[in-house]
């Protein structure tokens, strides 16, 4: 185990998947017996779509509460709810739709909107659900293959405005603005996993994980819960050159 997190290596796509659906509801279920609600910050992107969409098959659909799933996310790209850009939207169509969660405990971000108001808004919501700073039972994340994790992008302190906790983010390779929670916000979940896989993630993941640490030039680096636990979700070739 490294101090950068622990490192769980899976056969394939599949096994992390399901790895991650499961960390869903192992924590869920334990903060649920604990606290009574389940606090969860979703990622976008293709590789935890898949684990969602286990989160809506059974046995996992009947695995939870979910009346006591309160539903998060931690970036999202300025465009409407219906957008296929749209992180919302995706985990709306791969379980938010599918499974007995109350609409009331979805939490979305609203990309619609002026990208700075959007940021305020859901600070403003964060503080007052989940505390100051914001306290998740669990932070999902995925890894760009810049280096970049939530819409904290290389080139830039990730950490600037932190005590604001969510802060739009204009990301010039997509010629796009993003609304994203702090490093602040991330770093105060009780568990953060990263969801990585396939052989286009390898370099990134061992230059994240097990190079030098530059924030600026790798962001996701900056992850490193201060009393919580860290998880790398992986499969076999994205980890390939760590092991090499």
């Amino acid at each position: 185990m490294s101090d950068r997190g622990e490192l769980k290596i899976y056969p394939d796509a599949q096994a992390v998947a399901a790895a991650t659906a499961d960390l869903f509801i192992d924590v869920g279920r334990q903060a649920i017996a604990q606290r009574g609600a389940f606090r969860v910050a979703l990622s976008g992107g293709s590789t935890p779509r898949a684990a969602y969409e286990l989160l809506a098959q059974p046995p996992r659909k009947t695995a939870i509460d979910w009346s006591a799933v309160h539903v998060y996310f931690g970036d999202e790209r300025c465009v409407p709810p219906d957008d296929p850009e749209s992180n919302f939207r995706m985990a709306h169509e791969a379980f938010l739709d599918a499974v007995p969660l109350p609409k009331e405990n979805v939490n979305r971000i609203r990309g619609e909107a002026d990208p700075g108001h959007a940021a305020n808004e859901y600070a403003s919501l964060l503080r007052t659900e989940l505390g100051q700073p914001p306290h998740f039972d669990l932070v999902l994340l995925g890894l760009g293959p810049d280096g970049h994790t939530a819409s904290l992008f290389p080139g830039s302190a990730p950490d600037t405005d932190d005590n604001a906790m969510v802060r739009a983010v204009y990301a010039k390779s997509q010629d796009m603005w993003r609304v994203t929670v702090t490093p602040k916000v991330i770093n105060a979940a009780a568990v953060v996993a990263f969801v990585v896989e396939g052989d286009a993630k390898s370099e990134i993941l061992e230059k994240v994980y097990a190079g030098p640490v530059d924030v600026k030039e790798y962001p996701a680096q900056i992850v490193r819960p201060q009393s919580g636990r860290l998880l790398w979700i992986v499969d076999r070739r994205a980890a390939e050159l760590i092991h090499s």
